[in-house]
Parts: C-alpha cells; sequence; structure tokens
C-alpha cells in the first residue's frame, strides 16, 4: 500500500516537473498573455487592457520600426514596460521631447532600438533613458484581446511623424 501510494506521489510530481517544462518553454519562446498598465501607450493601449505578446520575433530579430514590445524596464529589472519602437540600429532618431523648440536627434547605436510610448506627454521612455539594448525585448505584442469591444491587432502609431526613413 505504501508502495502503492509512494509510485503514485512520484509519477504526479514526474507530470508537474514535465508539464511545468513544457509551460515554461512556451512562455518563453511563444509568447503569452499580458495585462498592460499606465497612460504612456494610450490612445493604442488603455491601462488594464490584456494584449497576446509573441515572443518569437525578437529571437528572430524580426523586430521592426512601429512594432509594440514588451521590454525589460532599463531602470527597473524587476518590471516591464510595453512601448512602440521608433528606431533600429543605425537610424536617425528624434530625440527632443514633442514641446521642444528646439529639435535634436541622434542615432541608435549597435544592438540598440529607440522606444517611445504612444503618449508622448505622459511617457517614460528612451527620451529619457537612452536606447534600450536589444537584449531587454521579452517579445512583440500583436493582438488586443480584452476588451472585447477592441479586440485585434493594434492599429498604428498616432506619433508616425517621428519615424525617419533617412
Amino acid at each position: 500500500m505504501l508502495r502503492n501510494a509512494l509510485g503514485k506521489t512520484f509519477r504526479f510530481l514526474g507530470y508537474t516537473v514535465q508539464y511545468g517544462c513544457i509551460a515554461h518553454c512556451a512562455f518563453e519562446y511563444l509568447g503569452g498573455i499580458v495585462v498592460c498598465s499606465g497612460p504612456s501607450m494610450e490612445p493604442t493601449i488603455q491601462n488594464s487592457d490584456v494584449v497576446f505578446s509573441e515572443n518569437l520575433s525578437r529571437h528572430f530579430y524580426c523586430i521592426r520600426k512601429g512594432d509594440i514590445v514588451i521590454v525589460k524596464s532599463p531602470n527597473d529589472p524587476k518590471s516591464n514596460i510595453c512601448k512602440r519602437v521608433i528606431g533600429l540600429e543605425g537610424d536617425k532618431v528624434c530625440t527632443s521631447n514633442p514641446s521642444d523648440f528646439l529639435k535634436s536627434h541622434s542615432y541608435v547605436p549597435k544592438g540598440h532600438v529607440w522606444l517611445e510610448g504612444d503618449n508622448l506627454r505622459n511617457s517614460t521612455d528612451s527620451r529619457c533613458y537612452g536606447p534600450v539594448p536589444y537584449g531587454l525585448i521579452r517579445g512583440r505584442i500583436c493582438l488586443k484581446i480584452w476588451p472585447l469591444n477592441d479586440f485585434g491587432f493594434l492599429r498604428a502609431s498616432p506619433n508616425g511623424h517621428r519615424f525617419f526613413d533617412d
């Protein structure tokens, strides 16, 4: 009887470890569901919106300008941030705030991206902490799940004029 109970316990633990490993790999390499908080991505993503973040793009270096990404915060490695990619390595970006009279520009260094929130007046982003290493990108948001009336792919940036093509 004890042998039977031990067998079932170890079998249960084995399945738990196996399924735990499968779940970890799925969330680490495929994607997952994320609840976004804060006003920095309004109007595209509102506070408490639920989105799906896929992680394959970052592994295959398929992140493009205009993509919304989940990134480890450069200021607080325990938290993640949600921002839009404005520039990739070598791109020219506007580093000043929209309210600045004189505009300043810079180039994104190799291995980095330039991130900004869609709500430029209420966003802490690369204009504050500079270019972000590509390795901090956790995933690319591709779908809004909640609220249901906004279900679908995310819309284009309301700040498209800040993208440069030269």
